[in-house]
């Protein structure tokens, strides 16, 4: 039966091991898609920082032409 104990004692550490990695990646996966997320908030605010500033600036143009 020693045989048999030590296949079941590896079958349970390799399980573990796979967990291990697979719970790993999950969060890599996740971090990597809240980082994207981020920087697209991030392109999408300069954006519209900038769709603001080019109308002030023609705001304040057309208010010195008159």
């Amino acid at each position: 039966m020693g045989f048999m104990d030590d296949a079941k004692e590896t079958a349970k550490a390799v399980s573990e091991k796979v967990k291990d990695t697979w719970e790993d990646t999950t969060d890599r996966v996740g971090d990597k898609v809240d980082e994207m997320k981020a920087e697209s908030d991030v392109r999408k605010a300069e954006a519209e920082r900038d769709s603001v500033k080019a109308r002030n600036d023609i705001k304040e143009d057309l208010r010195d032409e008159t």
